[in-house]
């Protein structure tokens, strides 16, 4: 499965070297390159993107000012000339960090660590409310776990781990944050109601203001939820 990449910095030998690292990567495809912020949010609202190549120091505004206003942001490699974002960066949650010039070698390994992270999760079948079929593959004791949809009680989030609830035995438990498991799961029959529960629709057995019961669980529903699970439900 080849990671979508998106290129985003204000100088055009920079984009030169990274656009060619690419081209020489057979799991990596270019979406696009950008010259600034804006023009990369015009592309992530247009098309999937799994790899953002990030600037930081560029006009109108700051690299890590993007991603933070970023609802769903891509995997991040971050390119600079600057080590003084370094930290910043990593509290980003930025896959790695790389100072310009950037050679091959270094490029190579920022790739390694977003192809293992993607690896974490990767959709088989499209997730999709008109798909009953759909199915995702979890990365679980180094095996890839195939996770049918229709199976999915509700998700619950841990940190950085979410435990996968089903009808058929015990929770599957996934190094993978709760927002992570929302992006994915956003097209399919599954509502956030918590910050630490995603359920599926069609398994919620009755609801309150303040709670859902699936699979004669109570689950809670969060302040902040509520608005949209009266939405969806009501």
């Amino acid at each position: 499965m080849k990671l979508r990449c998106l290129l985003v910095d204000d100088e055009p030998p920079a984009l030169e070297v990274l656009q060619s690292y690419i081209q020489e990567v057979s799991h990596l495809e270019l979406v696009a390159t950008c010259g600034n912020a804006l023009q990369a949010f015009d592309v992530l609202q247009q098309q999937p993107v799994d790899l953002l190549f990030l600037d930081i120091k560029m006009p109108k505004m700051l690299g890590t000012d993007f991603l933070r206003s970023l609802r769903h942001p891509p995997q991040v490699i971050f390119t600079t000339a600057y080590r003084d974002y370094a930290y910043e960066g990593f509290e980003l949650n930025a896959v790695d960090y790389l100072l310009k010039p950037v050679s091959l070698e270094r490029f190579l390994k920022a790739v390694a660590k977003a192809g293992k992270t993607d690896q974490s999760a990767e959709a088989a079948h499209p997730a999709s409310p008109t798909n009953p079929d759909a199915f995702l593959y979890f990365r679980i004791d180094r095996k890839m776990v195939k996770v049918v949809l229709r199976d999915v009680l509700y998700v619950e989030g841990l940190k950085d781990y979410v435990k996968i609830h089903t009808a058929q035995g015990p929770p599957l438990v996934v190094k993978q944050t709760i927002n992570g498991m929302e992006e994915k799961l956003s097209e399919s029959n599954f509502l956030r109601i918590h910050r630490s529960f995603i359920v599926a629709l069609d398994k919620v057995r009755t609801y309150s203001a303040r709670h859902i019961e699936v699979a004669a669980q109570e689950l809670p529903i969060g302040r902040l939820f509520r608005q949209r699970v009266e939405e969806v439900l009501g």
